[in-house]
């Protein structure tokens, strides 16, 4: 009989249903495997172990198993407020920093009757798509302990692949859900700005960040994403007049179903290539090709498309960037002196923005914005490279250059910050390994709120591909 790690969150979920086995059981599983090999992997900078415990005694005698997630362990993004634990947000200025009060998404995910296990390691506020910090060790890929995992989302990408949780919530604001989720041959799923009530983008600057779930199934993610839309079932409770617009879920049946036949674009311009030399690998190019080949093989149409040149994104994208940096709570060079030199550098810059520059670099993403879906529209969805290039050695960033950083973060991931921009939902898919055994994802991008679209597709890869039965050396 396999054991409880190696079955899907949905299968878990079933096991839990029918009382094949309990929620404190299945806690302490994970909790021993946390202990056993997160030293070795820093998917974890938290774990709540006791806290994990009394929930799923909690859970298990008192919350009604109807909730989408009864019972199912999961583990907060560092980056999430959770009252009472530590939060650090990936940075030595935060150490001791407890909080009293829970975001909005932690309380989504309690409510859906999910056991929180602890904190996933993110870099330094979020702000990198690697997950490389001075507080702490870096998360390592489970397909080879001397590269990374991509980030900001990490932890969380770790935790999932090494099989320490069935999956996790992360959070994407250019890319960091989809870039450890390709980097560490999983799922990974950004949806439509408006389309989580708890983490919708409408109300952060330039509405980018949005939360996503990471899992090593498609069904899988929609379990996830669904109680995250709907924690406690019934309708979403949207906070703003604008939502995500499309059907409803539950998106569990369109990743059980993967039904239907689409016309998908496949691209590999960007919106970085006026302004960076982008070079797409030769592991890149044959995952696309070997996704377009199963998917015209599946009977759907594909067409080549293309962006056309478009060089205010560049500039409009650095300014946004560097202005999330300008509320970081350091105040005098003691507390900047804690912070790591890319972040110092993000904090200063984005603190000399003047507020004209700040509205012309918001104009010109909402004008990207709305040339972008027009570009699309002709498509169901589109096929692009998950990333650039291979995942990237433990070290490669430049710790001390920011510009050079930024540059070779582009040239890593130039193909996810333009869907943050967009406000469109977009799925990583680990279609390919590399003859030494690396993952190798594409991505699909959908129309706005067509996230039951790209479930769908992933559904049908996943069945042509069985990616599920692969298993990292670290796992």
């Amino acid at each position: 009989m396999a054991e409880l790690h190696e079955l899907s969150a949905l299968e878990q979920w079933s096991a839990l249903q029918r009382r094949q086995v309990g929620v404190v059981e299945l806690t302490e599983h994970y909790l021993a495997r946390i202990e056993a090999q997160n030293p070795g992997v820093g998917a974890f900078v938290t774990v709540t172990a006791d806290a994990a415990r009394e929930r799923a005694r909690f859970v298990e005698t008192e919350v009604a198993p109807e909730v989408p997630l009864w019972g199912l362990p999961f583990a907060d993004k560092d980056l999430q407020l959770r009252a009472g634990v530590p939060t650090h947000f990936g940075s030595r200025l935060m150490e001791g920093f407890v909080p009293d009060r829970s975001d909005e998404l932690v309380q989504a995910l309690d409510d859906a009757g999910g056991v929180s296990l602890g904190k996933t390691a993110t870099p330094e506020f979020g702000l990198p798509s690697y997950t490389e910090t001075l507080a702490g060790p870096p998360a390592r890929n489970p397909w080879n302990r001397d590269l990374g995992a991509g980030g900001s989302s990490g932890g969380a990408a770790v935790a999932v692949a090494a099989r320490l949780l069935p999956f996790s919530p992360g959070s994407d604001g250019g890319g960091s859900v989809r870039i450890p989720a390709a980097a560490c041959g999983l799922v990974g799923l950004k949806p439509s700005r408006g389309r989580i009530p708890a983490a919708s983008g409408i109300d952060k600057l330039a509405g980018l960040p949005v939360a996503g779930p990471l899992a090593r199934t498609v069904a899988d993610a929609a379990l996830l994403f669904d109680a995250m839309v709907t924690p406690r079932g019934g309708h979403p409770d949207h906070h703003f007049a604008l939502r995500a617009p499309g059907e409803e879920g539950p998106f569990l049946a369109s990743a059980i179903r993967g039904e239907g036949r689409f016309q998908l674009g496949v691209m590999t311009t960007s919106a970085w290539d006026d302004a960076y030399d982008i070079a797409i690998s030769v592991e890149a190019r044959q995952a696309l090709a070997i996704a377009a080949d199963a998917l015209a093989g599946l009977g759907h149409g594909l067409q080549e498309a293309a962006l056309v040149s478009d060089a205010s994104y560049a500039p409009a994208f650095r300014t946004i960037w560097q202005a999330g940096a300008a509320g970081i709570p350091a105040e005098g060079d003691d507390q900047e002196q804690l912070l790591e030199p890319l972040t110092r550098w993000l904090l200063y810059r984005g603190r000399e923005l003047s507020a004209r520059q700040l509205a012309e670099a918001l104009s010109a993403l909402a004008l990207y914005e709305r040339s972008f879906i027009e570009q699309l529209s002709r498509f169901d969805a589109v096929l692009t490279p998950a990333l650039a290039l291979t995942p990237r050695p433990i070290g490669w960033y430049d710790a001390v250059d920011g510009e050079r950083n930024f540059a070779q973060q582009v040239q890593y991931t130039p193909f996810t910050s333009m869907v943050n921009v967009s406000g469109l939902p977009a799925i990583v898919l680990p279609i390919h390994q590399t003859d030494d055994g690396l993952p190798m994802g594409v991505q699909l991008i959908g129309r706005p709120g067509g996230e039951h679209t790209l479930l769908a597709l992933g559904a049908q890869l996943e069945q042509h591909f069985q990616w599920q039965n692969r298993v990292p050396p670290l796992a």
